[in-house]
């Protein structure tokens, strides 16, 4: 099978296309024929080893010290089942799948296995391959986080970085729960986040977010580019702050949370469950979410989307459509 692989840190030029072995499900494993998987922000920082200081060493250990230990990116795919292992119940071969794959990687591949058991569920049936594949992360991520919050209906949210992967989910589900929600986004973002549902759009070039008299009940940035300070400005009292990139509270957030009642919630992993999965499924094929594309790149341009990826302003999610030739 065709797979991009890495042996070492560093620009998306690291990134070589190569024939590997097809891997051969286990017992308890799916073989999936990927159709589709995405450059996502985690991709761009595992490749390039971009990490907070305080993580360098807990990093390295977990993906390599001198090399990577898993030469093959890609963190959420959709695709085909085309065999499975004999203790496996859930899946047929021919099934359309989709799937996280945060855990181990390896989307970056023409097959990939996936336990029964894992952050894999059925298609939507309403969407592409490509749709489907940029679901896994970004959508699970926001719904993790609104769900921790304990978002309700008739509370307020202002999304800071609406057009972002995350974001724009963020935006989508936020409705779905019956929030009103405001998003913070480029003035060329503005009728794509508006089209997602936010009833109010604020464009940070031109206008600065924490200028208003209005306050939420959950501010929620997908980005991390805000200000703190500005953000509990605008963060009611027993609000909920949410931050989806920054691990580290700094010194301001650890005094925040000493002398006040609002809560803080820093980035960490969002558990890789089905259940998530199928809950994002019913959503899409209610009509209540989609996935934005930004751009689509083929297999062999993977290089030059994860160069676009890096430069820091897509849009919603980057995919990848991975093109099978007859003898895979």
């Amino acid at each position: 099978m065709k797979a991009i692989v890495y042996t070492r840190y560093g620009p998306p030029d690291v990134l070589e296309l190569k024939q590997l072995e097809k891997p051969i499900p286990k017992e308890n494993e799916i073989l999936v024929k990927v159709k589709a998987t995405t450059v996502t922000v985690a991709d761009i920082r595992t490749r390039s080893f971009t990490v907070p200081p305080a993580f360098w060493l807990p990093a390295r250990i977990t993906l390599g010290l001198r090399r990577p230990k898993k030469e093959i990116l890609g963190m959420e795919l959709a695709g085909e089942v085309e065999l499975v292992g004999k203790s496996v119940k859930k899946f047929n071969p021919g099934d359309q799948i989709f799937a996280s794959s945060l855990a181990g990687f390896g989307a970056y591949a023409e097959y990939k296995c996936l336990e029964e058991d894992g952050p894999v569920a059925i298609k939507p049936c309403n969407i592409t391959y490509g749709e489907a594949a940029a679901i896994p992360i970004g959508a699970r991520t926001a719904l993790y986080f609104l769900r921790k919050a304990g978002i309700k209906s008739g509370q307020s949210i202002l999304v800071y970085g609406a057009s972002g992967s995350v974001g724009s989910y963020a935006v989508q589900i936020a409705k779905h729960f019956g929030a009103n929600v405001t998003g913070v986004c480029s003035y060329n973002n503005l009728e794509l986040v508006k089209s997602l549902g936010a009833d109010k759009v604020i464009d940070y070039t031109a206008e600065d977010f924490s200028s208003t008299d209005e306050t939420y009940d959950i501010i929620f940035e997908a980005v991390n580019k805000s200000s703190f300070s500005a953000c509990m400005k605008l963060l009611k009292n027993n609000g909920t702050y949410i931050n989806v990139t920054e691990p580290l509270p700094s010194v301001q957030m650890l005094w925040t949370k000493l002398t006040s009642s609002k809560k803080l919630l820093l980035s960490r992993n969002s558990p890789e469950t089905s259940e998530a999965l199928n809950f994002l499924k019913e959503l899409v094929e209610m009509g209540k979410i989609r996935a934005v594309i930004d751009r689509y790149y083929s297999f062999d341009e993977i290089v030059e989307a994860h160069r676009y990826v890096e430069k820091g302003h897509k849009r919603g999610n980057v995919v990848i459509n991975v093109e099978h030739n007859n003898k895979s």
